[in-house]
């Protein structure tokens, strides 16, 4: 059995150690291993333990301290962080038994960045995992992605083979495809995010915890699924460093090796033994954890000292894929398709027969099985045998914990500005470049951070479960109505769950705090443009190397934005309370091809519900002869937008909501929506109103007349669109809706919105005619519908 000795040999001598044996650890970790924690030489696989345990993947070591910021708790949270995945209540049925939704984010960045098809189909994988365990049924996935410049071969190398591992994987385990979205930039080449997020339901009397149950001492552990072999060893290690480009092929073994299949089928042996454990009542007496990141080594020590417990392992008992694995790997290796159970001995046979002979897996897929290979034991000590060896021997505690970076952060002022624009009322010259306002429009649909998404998402399957209502590019978020079916309470049944997913990148990197704000209200926004009410939040942090002061400022204050926004946007059902972060995930150490950090990157998803989902509203236009409404006002809030990027500009003046009139906003527009006083809804966003506006009108092909003249004060002192160029009414990217109305309805949605002291502004009409006009102060854009749509339906797939 190897151990090390850190203390007597040079920092050099250490690093050439731990290299050649791909210990993830630097020097001083490694002797914080060896003198303060172990207090004696650590062995091989204790130090590759604590390399991917005390990783930024797992522990969280740069962040931790930065997360206590959020709210986490509420009177709809049922789960919330600290277990594989977060709960919150989405319904309750008339005896008050309350019904949840199960959510989980997820990133496989670096896997998807070197192995593309793999690292994303695995990042399907290992979120659907998380959703799982909790005794929930899975129904739905989503993804954002951000690729580089669209213009290179390898990001279409890469968008591809992410797009096709996400759906050669979703689509074969039965779960539909809800939303997403994708951005593409320069300053993501080399370092591609694939953030993906799974949802799952269950009621309250089916939950199960990542954990063992108090009672637990004795019981067993048993490891279920593929055998374990060498793929994905280190992972969670490499995923927790700067991957340079030219280390590529040398970091692929550390990518785990699909089986879609065999995940299909043990989600319905899972889902089996599931109902076969509540009909025990036994569901509060075990634990189940999914096997990601370290591998039986983590989710072990996981289940133990999540109730204070510690655990032993036999790693001989672990059924192996291939021979001759060193311990170590066996231990810590992240091959795919595997749970673990915590279960009182009574039950184990009946789980490993349920496994191996009722649902046969070593027939299903060659090697797979449930296998005992340990055991739950008072104490808190955490120890590991290989044939009889000690491999392993510490306080568990010690081992979740890793070890804790306390990182320095500084703010480095980038001196932006806003570019110089000339205006004349038709044409915009900026840096020497000059459009007229047609131009900007037509390039802007066509734009492939704007045009038409269905070259993605027409990959995946988005109603295999038959419980779509509105799917991906159909409304600003996904409505799904899980409970429809006849085994849920008939009062429940119109229940829907309305998710989103966003992020403007391009924000981020002019001013971090507000990236992060505007990630949470762009996402809430979303949710109200369905008529959903927004109910909990979920995170995937994607940020640069935290050793660099720089850096790590943005991560700091990118999480302050989400956390004072989160804080500020409160729950309509709940006044008073916030609106709760129940998951999430941590990604740093992303930097591009020229070692600059990524664009600081919260890609935030919201989950909502809405009582009736035949209430949920499309963006698309219905009819001619309605009247056209915008919420919110239009300000110089151009910077990050689409519009500057054609002039190769970033800007400065990216918006900056205020919180208190984002949510009377949103909730307004959750009540008009909910009293069907309205027809469709689109939310103001990237490309401002003028994309809005088109895309309203591109499905039905329906013509608008539209003219954006904002009155003078809405009597709060702050800035609107009188002395607007219009340019910056058209392109701005300042939050807002714009929606239809019936003229029956007028006086009602004109009178509602007074009521609740909210601006609402007339804009124009549909029309029969095919032409998209929009008049912004003194000047006019006229489009012609077709043209238009043709640049927009085809501006993403040209460029692939």
């Amino acid at each position: 059995m190897q151990t090390f000795n850190f203390n007597n040999i040079t920092e050099i001598e250490v690093l050439d150690l731990l290299a050649t044996n791909r210990i993830a650890m630097n020097p001083s970790e490694a002797k914080t291993l060896q003198n303060e924690i172990l207090k004696r030489e650590p062995t091989l696989a204790e130090c590759i333990l604590w390399g991917i345990q005390g990783s930024e993947h797992c522990s969280y070591r740069s962040s931790r301290s930065f997360l206590k910021q959020f709210p986490t708790t509420g009177p709809n949270v049922m789960v919330g962080v600290g277990e594989d995945a977060g709960i919150v209540e989405i319904a309750r049925d008339n005896r008050g038994k309350k019904y949840g939704v199960v959510i989980s984010h997820e990133s496989h960045n670096s896997p998807s960045q070197i192995v593309p098809y793999e690292g994303a189909a695995t990042g399907i994988g290992g979120n659907v995992r998380d959703v799982n365990c909790m005794g929930a049924k899975v129904i739905g996935v989503s993804d954002s992605l951000r690729f580089g410049d669209i213009k290179k071969a390898k990001t279409k190398t890469i968008h591809h083979g992410v797009v096709e591992g996400i759906a050669g994987y979703g689509n074969p385990i039965g779960v539909p495809n809800i939303g997403g979205d994708i951005y593409f930039s320069p300053k993501f080449d080399g370092a591609c995010l694939v953030n993906v997020v799974t949802l799952g339901i269950l009621a309250e009397d089916e939950i199960i915890h990542s954990y063992a149950p108090q009672g637990a001492d004795g019981y067993d552990l048993i490891l279920i699924g593929k055998p374990t072999d060498n793929s994905g060893f280190g992972g969670a290690s490499f995923s927790s460093k700067v991957v340079k480009e030219e280390h590529s092929e040398m970091n692929k073994g550390a990518v785990q090796e699909p089986n879609a299949f065999l995940k299909r089928h043990i989600l319905k042996a899972n889902y089996e033994l599931f109902k076969i454990l509540k009909e025990k009542n036994m569901l509060d007496r075990v634990g189940f954890k999914d096997l990601g990141a370290g591998g039986i080594a983590c989710a072990s020590v996981e289940l133990a000292d999540g109730a204070g417990y510690g655990a032993e392992i036999y790693l001989e008992n672990v059924h192996l894929g291939m021979e001759n694995l060193d311990p170590a790997v066996i231990l810590c290796g992240e091959t795919q398709e595997r749970f673990m159970w915590a279960v009182p001995t009574e039950i184990s046979e009946l789980i490993i027969n349920h496994y191996n002979n009722t649902f046969d897996f070593p027939n299903i897929s060659k090697g797979a099985r449930a296998s005992v290979v340990g055991k739950i034991k008072d104490g808190g000590q955490y120890t590991v045998f290989y044939k009889g060896q000690k491999i392993v021997d510490a306080k568990a505690s010690d081992v979740t914990a890793g070890i804790v970076s306390e990182r320095k952060y500084e703010n480095r002022d980038l001196n932006l500005k806003e570019p110089q624009i000339d205006f004349d009322g038709e044409t915009v010259t900026i840096g020497g470049i000059k459009k007229t306002l047609k131009e900007i429009a037509m390039e802007i649909l066509g734009h492939q951070n704007i045009a038409c998404r269905v070259p993605v998402y027409e990959n995946y399957d988005k109603n295999v479960q038959g419980i779509s209502v509105i799917e991906a590019g159909e409304a600003d978020a996904a409505v799904l109505q899980p409970f429809k079916y006849d085994n849920y309470p008939t009062e429940i049944r119109q229940v829907g769950i309305v998710f989103k997913q966003d992020n403007n990148p391009s924000y981020g990197s002019i001013d971090p705090y507000y990236g992060g704000v505007n990630s949470v209200i762009e996402c809430a926004y979303n949710i109200a443009a369905v008529g959903g009410t927004p109910q909990a939040l979920t995170d995937c942090l994607n940020f640069g190397n935290p050793e660099k002061v720089d850096q790590m400022n943005q991560f700091v204050e990118s999480v302050r934005g989400v956390a004072e926004t989160c804080k500020a946007l409160t729950l309509k059902d709940y006044p008073g309370y916030a609106l709760p972060v129940v998951s999430g995930n941590v990604s740093l150490y992303k930097e591009n091809s020229q070692g600059e950090s990524i664009p600081p990157s919260p890609i935030i998803s919201i989950v909502g519900n809405i009582k009736d989902v035949k209430k949920a509203r499309k963006m698309s236009l219905t009819s001619a002869d309605n009247v056209l409404f915008m919420i919110g006002e239009r300000k110089d809030e151009c910077g990050g937008s689409v519009y500057y990027d054609l002039f190769d500009q970033l800007g400065a003046n990216l918006p900056r909501p205020n919180i208190q009139f984002a949510q009377k906003e949103i909730f307004t527009m959750i009540d008009l929506i909910n009293q069907e006083l309205i027809e469709s809804c689109h939310d103001i966003s990237d490309g401002g109103v003028l994309v809005t506006l088109s895309e309203m009108s591109f499905k039905n092909e329906i013509g608008l007349d539209v003219n954006i003249k904002i009155p003078l004060s809405r009597g709060v002192g702050e800035a609107d669109g009188v002395g607007l160029s219009a340019d910056k009414i058209l392109f701005s990217q300042t939050n807002g809706f714009v929606f239809e109305v019936k003229p029956e309805n007028v006086s009602k949605v004109q009178s509602f919105c007074e009521m609740q002291n909210c601006n609402l502004y007339k804009i124009g009409n549909t029309t029969s005619q095919k032409k998209i006009i929009i008049q912004a102060n003194d000047s006019i854009i006229e489009l012609d519908l077709i043209e238009a749509k043709e640049s927009w339906t085809n501006g993403l797939r040209e460029k692939l």
